[in-house]
C-alpha cells in the first residue's frame, strides 16, 4: 500500500471514528461530575489540553464553530472548572470508552504500534490543537490507548486540514457549509443566513483536501506494508466493535 493509498483509506475511518466517545451518556456523566453541560464539555475538554487560555485562542483551533459560540462556552465553562482539568477528563474519557468498547477487538496491541509511528511522525508544526492534544499522556493498555490515538489522529488531520483551507483562500466557515450546509445553527451560525459560495470556492475546498493529504502524509509513509495493513484492519475493527 503506498502512503497516498493509506492516506486516502485511513484518514476517512480516522475522522469517522474519533469522535465516537464525545457524546456518550459516560462521557457526559464525566462532564456533569465537573458541574459542565455536554456541549461545554465538548468545548472545555477537547480544547482544554490548550490550557488556561481565552476564548478566541479556542476558536482558531477548532475553526468551524462561530467564534461567538466558541468564546460563550469556553468563558462560562472555565468559570466552572480549570481547562487543563476538563482536558485531562476529556481524554481518559476516550480511554474509558475504548476499555469498554473495544476490548474484544483483535490486533489492537499491532494498531497501537503503527499508530503510535504516525503520531510520533507527525510534524506538530502550526497544529495547535493537535500539539496541545499529542503533549497529554496515553494510556498503557491497548484498548484506552488505541481509541485516544484514534481521537489524537484525528486533531492532526483536522488542525492540518484548517491550514489547508487557509492556504486556498477558504475560510473555515465558508468550508464548513459546503461540506455541512445543514448544520449551521449546531455550529452557533444563524441558520437563514448562509454565505455565499462560488464554483471557485467550491473548487478550492477540493483543493485544501488534496493539500491536507499531503501535509499529513509523510507521518502516514513511515510504515511499512504490515503496519499499514494493522492500521486499516485495527480502523475497520474498531468500527464494527463501535457499530454492534
Amino acid at each position: 500500500m503506498t502512503p497516498e493509498d493509506l492516506v486516502e483509506t485511513a484518514c476517512p475511518k480516522v475522522g469517522d471514528l474519533g469522535w465516537a466517545f464525545y457524546f456518550v451518556p459516560e462521557t457526559l456523566a464525566t462532564g456533569r461530575e465537573l458541574g459542565l453541560d455536554g456541549f461545554r464539555f465538548y468545548f472545555l475538554g477537547r480544547g482544554g489540553v490548550l490550557g488556561d487560555v481565552e476564548g478566541r485562542v479556542v476558536a482558531s483551533a477548532f475553526g468551524y464553530f462561530n467564534p461567538s459560540l466558541v468564546e460563550d462556552m469556553w468563558s462560562s465553562g472555565s468559570k466552572i472548572v480549570a481547562p487543563r482539568t476538563a482536558g485531562r477528563a476529556f481524554v481518559e474519557c476516550a480511554a474509558a470508552f475504548g476499555r469498554t468498547r473495544l476490548a474484544d477487538v483483535a490486533g489492537l496491541d499491532e494498531f497501537c504500534a503503527a499508530a503510535d509511528a504516525v503520531n510520533d511522525a507527525a510534524d506538530p508544526t502550526g497544529l495547535a490543537l493537535y500539539a496541545a492534544a499529542a503533549a497529554e499522556p496515553l494510556a498503557d493498555d491497548a484498548p484506552a490507548r488505541a481509541m485516544q490515538l484514534v481521537a489524537l489522529l484525528r486533531e492532526f488531520r483536522g488542525s492540518a486540514h484548517l491550514i489547508a483551507l487557509r492556504a486556498c483562500g477558504v475560510d473555515a466557515r465558508t468550508a464548513h457549509f459546503i461540506k455541512r450546509p445543514g448544520d449551521s445553527a449546531m455550529f452557533g451560525w444563524p441558520a437563514d443566513v448562509t454565505p455565499p459560495v462560488s464554483a471557485e470556492q467550491r473548487a478550492a475546498v477540493e483543493a485544501a483536501e488534496v493539500l491536507t493529504d499531503t501535509l499529513v502524509r509523510p507521518a502516514y509513509a513511515v510504515l511499512d506494508d504490515a503496519g499499514a495493513t494493522a492500521l486499516v484492519r485495527g480502523l475497520d475493527d474498531m468500527a464494527v466493535a463501535l457499530t454492534d
